[in-house]
């Protein structure tokens, strides 16, 4: 029997069958070529890393940095790529990056999921439309005479429908079972990995980075030699036509000193020269120089 006319015998339940099966397709097919790709490489893309940590761990990381597009790499690489990293840090990395990768894997699972429970009840709805229009079709009168032998033939087309449904939902449940073996096979080579790796870490912890202090040292000290040259330049510089004041601070200095603040008399002279020079004075400084030429004079 052609499939077509299976197809067509099915009734209006295959075109939905017909959508989910694609899609099923596309979802077996795309998980097969990923989980081939893993399954050949995981296992020797730990050993390597594995390895190379007990004796480098700069080796180490760049072996798994080259291994990137694989899920295994990316979660040895995610704590190995770490700056500065304690033995809790270096867990939350391993920890954080395996949970987004099984997230990963498990991709197209929830699609495979809608697809087994809907097929089957996609063919037996085909299967219960069919016998309503064959058993719409058989009239009363003509019960036990040959117009009513195509009713057994109508309701077996009519389960055609219910037939593909359920083998496409046999094929999703199979592969479907098959990616989750798959995926909790990746759950226990991810944890072994991981402890492998973190006991590493706490047995051979890597060496800090150093800096090479000479050049910086070289560096640094040519930079601030530059600056003080520049420094002494630009702000340290003797101005042009100064006067001197030395001789007049020297006499300052000697008149301060000649007058002190305890001795009355040259206090008195002071107050008297200060008074002398005042406006409200003027009538006695003028009569002070008239006694003073008179004595000149006699």
């Amino acid at each position: 029997m052609d499939i077509l006319d299976l197809f067509k015998k099915g009734g209006p339940a295959m075109w939905p069958l017909l959508v989910l099966s694609v899609l099923s397709l596309s979802v077996i097919f795309e998980r097969l070529w990923f989980w081939l790709r893993i399954l050949s490489q995981e296992k020797e893309i730990v050993n390597r890393v594995l390895d190379a940590a007990g004796e480098d761990w700069g080796i180490a990381e760049a072996i798994a940095e080259q291994s990137i597009k694989q899920p295994v790499g990316r979660f040895l690489y995610a704590p190995l790529s770490l700056q500065k990293s304690d033995p809790e840090t270096f867990r939350l990395a391993l920890e954080s990056t395996a949970a987004d990768e099984i997230a990963g894997m498990r991709r197209g699972e929830k699609l495979l999921e809608a697809v087994i429970a809907l097929s089957p009840l996609l063919g037996l709805l085909g299967t219960v439309l069919g016998l309503i229009r064959s058993l719409g079709a058989i009239r009363i009168g003509d019960l036990g005479t040959e117009s009513t032998a195509g009713v057994t033939t109508g309701i077996g087309e009519s389960l055609i429908s219910t037939a593909a449904g359920l083998i496409v939902a046999i094929a999703s449940l199979v592969f479907y079972r098959l990616f989750q073996s798959f995926v909790v096979n990746q759950v226990k080579i991810f944890n072994k990995a991981g402890n492998e790796l973190e006991l590493l870490y706490r047995q051979y912890p890597p060496e800090p980075q150093t800096i090479n202090t000479d050049r910086f040292s070289k560096r640094t000290s040519t930079n601030f030699d530059s600056s003080s040259q520049l420094e002494s330049k630009t702000f340290i510089q003797e101005p042009e036509n100064e006067p001197d004041y030395t001789t007049d601070n020297f006499s300052l200095h000697s008149v301060n000193s000649s007058i002190q603040p305890n001795d009355p008399i040259d206090n008195y002279g002071l107050n008297l020269v200060n008074s002398a020079n005042s406006p409200d004075n003027k009538m006695d400084n003028t009569n002070l120089n008239s006694g003073e030429k008179q004595e000149d004079e006699s």
